[in-house]
């Protein structure tokens, strides 16, 4: 005999699991258990030290006379930093508790150590200087990692420093936002995203660079600007370029010109002669690639 039934008896599972589901969306990745096919085979502690990896330019800094130079690549290397990370999908492993890593690069005049201080929440903290005594570099990171169900979010929490002992100046700053898209269907990429706010404290100087997000189609994908200013906010250079590539410095006047006239067009064809005619005035603050 039939029974009539008001709904489908697998309508309560899935709602239940889709409850579940949502439930993991906006969590700290920490508290997931995900597969290790995620993790690439380093300790976070050792993906820290890559942030040396162009060092040059804080021995570029340290030579600068001018205070405006020294932060254009103090600027360079701090985007340097985060460089690394392309095409790096993999999650790193978790250090244990009072885990250490230390590295000494003579060619690149730098020793480091590295040390997992906290476990929940993890937090890593490294320091790093130079072999001459020019430079201190140092800081604290916490990767408060999100999932969106389509892609993982990092947010670096954490302060980092570095000192050039030359000139008495510290610089800090924190890292943008990390996304990696694609984690269940499809090709991995990932973007960062956010503001950088670079700030000399003996100075008062300040470079904020803003990293765009990808957009709609992709048209902003990589793109970093910004401005180098004064304690009184008076704009001293503009920088702008690709986080994977270069940086470019630029006289701040004639990039607001680049950008007003290039949004009023809005034409490819147009942009790319005006872009011609401003690479004229470019100067390249680094001509290796990041």
């Amino acid at each position: 005999m039939a029974v009539a039934t008001s709904q489908l008896a697998a309508l309560a599972p899935v709602a239940e699991e889709d409850a579940a589901w949502r439930g993991k969306r906006r969590k700290e990745l920490s508290k997931i258990t995900m597969p290790v096919i995620f993790n690439e085979p380093l300790s976070f502690l050792q993906r820290l030290s890559e942030y040396m990896e162009h060092t040059y330019l804080i021995h570029k800094a340290n030579q600068c006379t001018d205070q405006m130079e020294r932060m254009q690549s103090v600027a360079a290397f701090a985007v340097s930093a985060v460089a690394s990370q392309w095409e790096r999908t993999g999650k790193p492993f978790n250090p244990l508790l009072g885990e250490t890593y230390e590295l000494v690069r003579d060619d690149l005049g730098f020793r480091l150590i590295s040390e997992q201080v906290s476990h929940h929440p993890p937090v890593s903290a490294f320091h790093a200087e130079g072999l001459s005594n020019d430079f201190v570099f140092h800081g604290s990171i916490y990767p408060k990692l999100k999932f969106w169900g389509k892609s993982v979010e990092a947010e670096p929490k954490g302060i980092i420093t570095l000192e050039l002992l030359k000139h008495n100046e510290a610089y800090t700053w924190t890292n943008p936002t990390c996304c990696v898209h694609n984690i269940i269907v499809g090709k991995l990429w990932i973007e960062q995203y956010g503001n950088m706010e670079i700030t000399n404290h003996k100075t008062g100087d300040k470079c904020i660079l803003n990293f765009k997000p990808c957009g709609l189609f992709g048209k902003e994908l990589h793109k970093v600007e910004g401005y180098i200013q004064d304690k009184s906010k008076k704009k001293l250079s503009a920088l702008y370029g690709k986080w994977t590539e270069c940086l470019y410095s630029i006289d701040p006047t004639s990039f607001d010109t680049f950008k007003k006239n290039d949004k009023k067009n809005g034409d490819d064809k147009k942009s790319s002669k005006q872009v011609i005619s401003i690479k004229k005035y470019i100067k390249p603050m680094c001509t290796d690639r990041l």
